[in-house]
């Protein structure tokens, strides 16, 4: 079927970075036709759906990156728009607990991150305070995060996605429809979809694990590949749930970009533990033994991927072996929580984190959104891009408005 309507712009990905694009682009300009293409049945299918819900405060990110300014901006407007739409949330709080000594030099560097990111109410504890807070930590001290919470992301992205046709019932969102082509003619670009072919005048991607092939058919010349990275996590079974109050993180280790396993209370109440870190070779692949060739082969072919596991052979095995072992994920749990039994966690969820990963196998890459002829391409948007998600389309909205002629 061919729709001959001519959209204003065209938004690829409906998960929360495109759904909060349209809706501020939408807001702001309201006359305009936005449409909004996404490949699953329902929004917010992958990154967005599978993640731990936490509304991030905005520590951990270099003071000055695009992630430290979005994250504090982002969570703030994030909290007023639960509060606004009657969302689910709750602004909470964490405790960073330090377990040895040598957690201590990097505590303190990711407390002053947190002061020069404007992250409010942020204190340094000592192990009493921290458990009156957690009682079930066992730790020499750690960091009190107040404006850390929790946040369902898949019902924000269900309402951002509403809004917009709220706003202007021309607008569309459409599901179960994948994004083959795209010809950019001189005025008018031809959209080609699985089902369906669109028109419009200019082209917004938020492709999260498929950025890089959507920029590459639009002839954006990137170096780098996403590489995706599972993450599996365990729950808390009933009779254990009590031992965790909110969140509980430990302090990261400084070589990686992941945040380590930690603790996080849903907001349906679960207590989810996690999440490890490995390599998978399914970029949309839940289960341990997904698999898919296409890939595979992307990611092992690139010299980006064996930097970075070579660099970082051990953290690699060490991971894989707890992917696979119950007893050494809750190990890695016990260094917070003594007091846990392999009874008390049981097998959860998990999600894959989409990395932009550098040729030298660079792994800290900051958000990165580029322009290019009728298209913007959000190539890196990983954690916390949720938290973010309203800040970085307001940074879409702004580069639409430059590039676009709004």
């Amino acid at each position: 079927m061919q729709n001959n309507k001519i959209y204003d712009i065209t938004i690829v990905g409906g998960g929360i970075i495109g759904a909060a694009t349209a809706y501020k682009i939408q807001i702001k300009y309201p006359n305009l036709h936005i449409l909004l293409i996404e490949k699953e049945k329902h929004l917010s299918t992958h990154q967005t759906g599978n993640n731990s819900g936490v509304i991030h405060s905005g520590l951990y990110y270099k003071p000055g990156s695009y992630k430290a300014k979005n994250c504090v901006d982002g969570r703030k407007q994030l909290v007023a728009f639960a509060k606004e739409y009657n969302i689910q949330h709750d602004v909470c709080g964490k405790v960073v607990a330090a377990v040895n000594e040598n957690e201590l030099p990097f505590m303190d560097k990711i407390f002053q991150n947190g002061l020069a990111n404007n992250t409010e109410g942020i204190e340094i504890i000592d192990a009493k305070k921290v458990k009156e807070i957690e009682p079930f930590v066992q730790s020499i001290g750690g960091i009190w995060v107040p404006c850390t919470g929790i946040i369902d992301y898949k019902v924000t992205t269900q309402k951002l996605a509403e809004l917009v046709l709220v706003q202007q019932p021309e607008s569309k969102i459409v599901l179960g429809e994948e994004v083959l082509k795209y010809i950019h003619g001189e005025e008018i670009t031809e959209v080609i979809t699985s089902k369906n072919k669109y028109f419009t005048k200019y082209m917004i991607f938020c492709g999260g694990l498929q950025a890089d092939r959507l920029a590459k058919k639009d002839g954006v010349n990137l170096k780098e590949k996403v590489v995706g990275f599972r993450g599996d996590y365990y729950s808390l079974s009933e009779e254990a749930k009590h031992k965790v109050n909110n969140l509980i993180y430990p302090v990261p280790n400084p070589a990686f970009p992941f945040l380590g396993v930690h603790f996080t209370r849903m907001v349906n109440g679960d207590v989810e533990c996690g999440p490890n870190a490995v390599f998978t070779f399914k970029r949309e692949g839940y289960c341990k033994t997904d698999f898919n060739l296409k890939d595979t082969i992307d990611a092992l072919s690139y010299k980006g991927t064996w930097k970075l596991l070579l660099n970082n052979t051990s953290f690699a095995y060490n991971e894989y072996r707890r992917a696979f072992s119950k007893k050494l994920f809750l190990k890695t749990l016990q260094r917070l929580i003594p007091s846990l039994t392999i009874n008390d966690i049981k097998k959860g969820g998990a999600g894959v984190r989409a990395m932009l990963l550098s040729e030298n196998g660079d792994t800290k890459d900051d958000f990165r959104i580029e322009y290019k002829g009728k298209s913007i391409h959000v190539l890196n948007a990983p954690s916390p891009a949720a938290t973010a998600c309203l800040a970085i389309g307001d940074a879409i909205c702004d580069m639409a408005k430059k590039h676009f002629n709004l």
